[in-house]
């Protein structure tokens, strides 16, 4: 029986990326198992040299110095020229790959491959031969919305917000080919909720933590990028009522570090982990979240009502500054340079929990529900006008008002990678 070819195009430029294109993969199964038939390549470091060094020059550059990318980023939208109408660095690979593999759709989840990408798939395949697609998961737009995104020869193109669609149009999207599709993230994060009545014994069963105390989550990318000792200090002030859920991803000295540190205080209590693959139950035993504005992390933060305090230590990365935007504009989310700033806002917090209450409600008013099973058809759905397979469609439970599918996990919470 024939099946649809989807290719997936990303890069390891952080993790959101690569987190979109597998929760697409595996929301392709859950919904067609073997009908469709999804290949994630990580085009820019596959196919160039001088892809692979600016991907590694990235990952550095944001754990050491967020600041320099205000130059990185302005040096990488040159690509937007010489990406015009064609492929300039790896376009030996991409054709291999067209070539071999044959895909009904190409789906792009990263910036830098749109533009060129899409016209070198209809020149090797046929324009009646495949579909193109891109998923920008950026929350709003201005500066940091990568030129590289907007190609206008694209079949569909998916925003994360109403605002992110309308800059993407105003920069040459056609209205007609624009949908405002928000998370896309794993089934899991919308099948393994816990229920509020199951967190406390979540904290003390699962994390070894108190029940009842304010618990704050200190997070990082999965390259493990981190302030954990800058901010570590403001917490411990106030050991007898704040806890802490602390991950280091793949960041293994600052993980042995933090297991020294762990010991010698004994009076505050955490939960630590090295790269975690829980990170989705984490959120929802936590009061908030301390992040730089990844908008994988953001969105997860967003769907599973934990507000954010924003990591701006080092400077903010143009795309950054459109997730800390977005928050900061809607729901006065607030950001932190230095141990001062953090320690302001929990001590304030801790002194007036009103204050607490008051922001997690502006946070939660920019909350939306969707069925995220829609966007998933829709992307198989344009793959189809070319392939025509005959597809078997499973049922998903529906997403009730709180964004969690019908069924859900309650308090029984799986093991799966966040």
């Amino acid at each position: 029986m024939s099946k649809l070819r989807i290719l997936v195009l990303t890069s390891s430029t952080g993790g959101g990326h690569d987190a979109r294109a597998a929760a697409f993969a595996e929301w392709c199964f859950q919904l067609y198992r073997h009908d469709v038939d999804v290949r994630i390549e990580q085009m820019l470091e596959q196919s160039s040299v001088v892809n692979r060094a600016g991907v590694n020059l990235y990952n550095r550059l944001q754990q050491a110095a967020p600041w320099v990318h205000i130059w990185f980023y302005t040096l990488v939208e040159g690509l937007s020229y010489l990406n015009r109408r064609r492929v300039t660095f790896g376009s030996r690979y991409y054709v291999s790959v067209l070539r071999e593999y044959r895909p009904h759709l190409v789906f792009s989840v990263h910036d830098c491959l749109n533009r060129g990408f899409f016209q070198l798939a209809r020149k090797v395949l046929g324009a009646d031969q495949v579909r193109c697609a891109t998923y920008c998961g950026e929350f709003s737009g201005g500066w940091g919305y990568s030129r590289n995104w907007i190609e206008p020869s694209v079949d569909l193109y998916l925003s994360r917000t109403p605002t992110a669609r309308d800059f993407a149009v105003k920069r040459g999207i056609a209205p007609a080919k624009s949908r405002v599709r928000g998370y896309l993230m794993l089934p899991r994060a919308h099948l393994e909720l816990i229920a509020p009545a199951e967190r406390a014994a979540f904290r003390v069963k699962r994390l070894g933590l108190r029940p009842d105390r304010f618990t704050v989550f200190l997070a990082t990318g999965g390259n493990g990028a981190n302030n954990h000792f800058d901010l570590l200090p403001a917490l411990v002030k106030h050991a007898d009522r704040v806890q802490a859920v602390i991950i280091c991803g793949k960041n293994k000295q600052a993980y042995n570090e933090l297991v020294h540190w762990r010991a010698n205080h004994p009076e505050f209590h955490c939960y630590l982990e090295g790269y975690s693959e829980i990170v989705h139950l984490l959120l929802q035993v936590c009061d908030v979240i301390v992040s730089r504005g990844g908008t994988t992390t953001c969105a997860k933060a967003l769907h599973l009502q934990c507000p954010i305090i924003f990591n701006a230590f080092g400077g903010i990365m143009p795309q950054e500054q459109l997730t800390w935007k977005f928050f900061h504009n809607g729901a006065g989310s607030e950001k932190i340079g230095r141990t001062a700033d953090f320690a302001a806002i929990i001590d304030r917090w801790m002194a007036d929990p009103a204050a607490y209450a008051q922001a997690r409600e502006k946070f939660l008013g920019l909350r939306y529900v969707e069925d995220p099973t829609v966007v998933i058809d829709e992307l198989v759905g344009l793959a189809n006008e070319v392939g025509q397979a005959q597809l078997s469609r499973r049922v998903f439970p529906p997403v009730n008002g709180n964004g969690a599918a019908a069924g859900r996990v309650e308090g029984s919470p799986g093991s799966g990678s966040s």
